[in-house]
């Protein structure tokens, strides 16, 4: 019974009251657009895809068009036209004008925005409802006219018709990418290339490359200078005040304008397309083609046109691009080995060289030293001499197993390595160290150096009071040490060393082989197969010892030196290394040519120069 007296009520209630009782205030109708006489400040946006002078015409077309249009209409006033020239509407990016136009109605400058269809302003719906929102919900509101469409935005209803055709727009510029990748595919498949201005060249009738010799000249030095070893800014910096032209005519060069000389196939007469490509055709942003990106086949013709420099020239180049870490270290790299003196069979370390494996060392080592391998198992089998203690079967025991906090300590990571305090103090603090690695006993030095050794390494700083180890970036050298020692690489490791010899002719020596490996724990719920259990802590790190410490307290007393027997060899800890011969399918310029080639464009530049002034 309840619910019935509530469904009457509820009855009751909207029967309402009479008509008549109710006085009604009629609203203000929207005017059509073209009937509205009203002061308007007209914006108009005009936008061709290309900046070739054959789109100039429709580009002058909509000009006129719309300045005599806005003319004819009562309250209308031209504010400004808005005018992108070459740029894809599929994007806001780079639409510099579409930009200021917005920016403008933020300022309230602009009440109305024509422009000729909606592929014209916009064909990313994304973009093109977004902006037409954004510009509704200011304050007084600003809409848009396309006219060819004839959609108004601030009628009610607009949206939906602006949605679907903005939608057909995005679908066009979609097909028409697709159909122009098909359009590259076809013309590479059959050695058509793509042949655009490119310093050094220019074409023929035929659209082929020819060489340009003074623009060659420059190309050359470009080469030779970096191959010589000087960096991308030297080059730059040469260039500009030798008063070199650039391919636009620009007198001031940039390391990215070199760079990108440097790494264009087409100097060497090769030609590789689809060297990248465009993901999605709304950003239009561009990805190497290569690793996991490698989405398109590359097509690639050898001795397409007339060569600048040589092919060697070009993948040596290439090589010291892709393998000097933090700055060029000069020619391409040899690698040095020691081959006398009490570091006899020691691998000179190059701190900003990536391109030498662990095989590298390993060959080169057995290049300088070939009898190494003999003399490190005839140290083993060491017999004590008549008269002294026998101590086979005794250890030195490890210095871990002390505990000792001020112990000469490197910490390794396949990025950077740490020395602790002790290691700068039996050095005394010398600026400057270099590292030597033994791949046979994988022993690894820091001696000292001196300023102007291309391997030097600044392995510590003052603060005025005291001496501090820096992090000393190892990304081009710690992976193959990694690799040589099958550590695993999510790990620290920690070594302790000692120092042998005396003043400058000492060094610190570290073997490897009694590394500890520093493990971070993790919690024991985190989804990770290779977690360690939590022993003491969640963040206290747990230092994991080599499996064969279980069974030792250090090494054998007569086991192999860790160097070279003074008495065969002399000490001579500074002995610098022997270059081994690289080991490439390819032969660059000797450095005797690079520098003389250098020298002779230069003079030939500077007359030139010298000439035209």
């Amino acid at each position: 019974m309840a619910n019935q007296d509530e469904k009457q009520r509820i009855r009751q209630r909207y029967r309402g009251v009479a008509l008549e009782e109710i006085e009604k205030v009629p609203a203000i109708e929207d005017k059509d657009i073209f009937e509205d006489e009203s002061d308007k400040q007209v914006g108009v946006y005009v936008r061709v895809s290309t900046d070739d002078p054959r789109q100039t015409s429709s580009f002058e077309l909509q000009r006129n068009h719309y300045t005599d249009l806005i003319a004819r209409r009562p309250g209308w006033h031209l504010y400004k036209i808005y005018a992108d020239e070459g740029i894809s509407g599929t994007s806001l990016n780079h639409r510099d004008a579409f930009m200021e136009m917005i920016a403008d109605c933020k300022r309230h400058k602009i009440d109305l925005i024509i422009t000729k269809s909606v592929s014209r302003f916009a064909r990313n719906i994304y973009d093109c409802i977004g902006q037409v929102r954004m510009l509704a919900d200011l304050k007084p509101p600003v809409g848009v006219l396309f006219e060819t469409e004839n959609i108004y935005t601030l009628k009610e209803g607009s949206e939906m018709a602006l949605s679907f055709i903005a939608t057909l727009a995005q679908e066009e510029s979609r097909t028409k990418s697709s159909a122009m990748n098909l359009s590259y595919e076809m013309r590479f498949s059959r050695g058509i290339f793509l042949t655009p201005e490119l310093l050094g060249y220019d074409k023929d009738e035929d659209g082929n490359l020819v060489i340009n010799e003074d623009e060659a000249l420059t190309v050359r030095l470009i080469f030779f200078m970096f191959l010589y070893g000087y960096t991308v800014q030297q080059i730059a910096e040469t260039l500009t005040n030798l008063k070199r032209v650039t391919k636009r005519g620009n007198y001031q060069w940039t390391t990215s304008s070199i760079l990108g000389i440097l790494q264009n196939e087409r100097h060497c007469g090769d030609v590789i397309a689809h060297k990248t490509w465009t993901p999605n055709f709304l950003t239009h942003r561009s990805v190497k083609n290569e690793g996991e990106n490698f989405k398109k086949p590359k097509y690639i013709k050898r001795d397409h046109h007339e060569s600048i420099i040589s092919r060697d020239d070009f993948i040596a180049v290439q090589q010291l691009i892709a393998f000097s870490d933090r700055g060029r270290t000069g020619m391409l790299p040899q690698i040095h080995v020691v081959d006398k003196g009490a570091l006899r069979g020691f691998v000179i370390i190059n701190p900003r060289w990536a391109g030498f494996s662990a095989e590298d060392y390993l060959t080169s080592v057995e290049y300088i030293t070939p009898t190494r391998k003999e003399e490190v198992i005839a140290d083993s089998t060491v017999t004590p001499e008549i008269g002294t203690v026998d101590l086979r079967g005794f250890e030195i025991v490890r210095g871990q197993f002390f505990g000792a906090n001020r112990a000469c300590t490197i910490t390794l990571t396949p990025e950077v390595m740490k020395f602790t305090a002790s290691c700068l103090q039996k050095l005394d603090n010398c600026r400057l160290i270099e590292l030597l690695f033994d791949p046979i006993r994988k022993l690894l030095v820091a001696r000292p150096t001196a300023k102007g050794n291309r391997n030097a390494i600044e392995w510590l700083y003052f603060d005025g009071k005291k001496y501090h180890a820096r992090k000393v970036l190892g990304r081009a050298y710690l992976p193959v040490i990694f690799d040589l020692m099958q550590w695993n690489t999510e790990w620290p490791y920690s070594i302790q060393g000692e120092c042998l010899g005396n003043g400058q002719d000492s060094f610190l020596l570290f073997d490897l082989n009694d590394a500890e490996g520093v493990i971070r724990q993790r919690k024991a719920d985190e989804a990770d197969a290779t977690a360690t259990p939590v022993v003491g802590g969640p963040k206290q790190p747990v230092k994991a010892m080599p499996q064969e410490w279980l069974s030792s307290f250090g090494t054998e007393y007569y086991a192999p030196a860790a160097i070279a027997p003074a008495e065969k060899t002399g000490w001579n800890a500074q002995s610098p290394g022997k270059p081994t011969p690289r080991n490439d399918s390819f032969t660059a310029t000797s450095e005797a040519e690079l520098k003389q080639g250098i020298t002779t464009m230069i003079e030939t530049m500077t007359e030139g120069s010298a000439g035209n002034g």
